[in-house]
């Protein structure tokens, strides 16, 4: 079964460089072991990437054990929604790619705030 996007259209990937995704397969899929709902796909800036970090979620620095190389600005990932929410009520959201961004992201922000971000 496909998996739908925010616009209810086919889940288009995400990211292949750097290799985004909970399963690490280029979507923002997910599923009842995804814990984190890894399922906002976004452009990382400086910003966002500071704002992570002093929320506790280095996303900079490489973790090969998780296959994760660390992220710049310019990347394309797989955020957490709630990270993403928590960014968007601070003022600080980076720019999302709708068509790439799971369906389950809408149980937690609504369209008009991703539209937002585009």
């Amino acid at each position: 079964m496909t998996a739908l996007n925010v616009l209810g259209t086919d889940l288009v990937p995400c990211s292949y460089d750097p290799l985004t995704g909970f399963y690490r397969d280029g979507c923002c899929q997910t599923d009842e072991l995804d814990h984190g709902t890894h399922v906002v796909c976004a452009r990382m800036n400086a910003v966002f990437l500071a704002f992570s970090m002093h929320r506790g979620n280095d996303l900079v620095t490489p973790r090969p054990e998780y296959r994760f190389a660390g992220l710049k600005p310019g990347d394309r990932w797989c955020l957490c929604v709630l990270r993403w929410k928590e960014a968007f009520e601070s003022g600080v959201a980076p720019q999302v790619f709708l068509e790439c961004t799971h369906a389950r992201a809408l149980e937690y922000v609504t369209l008009a705030q991703l539209r937002a971000h585009v």
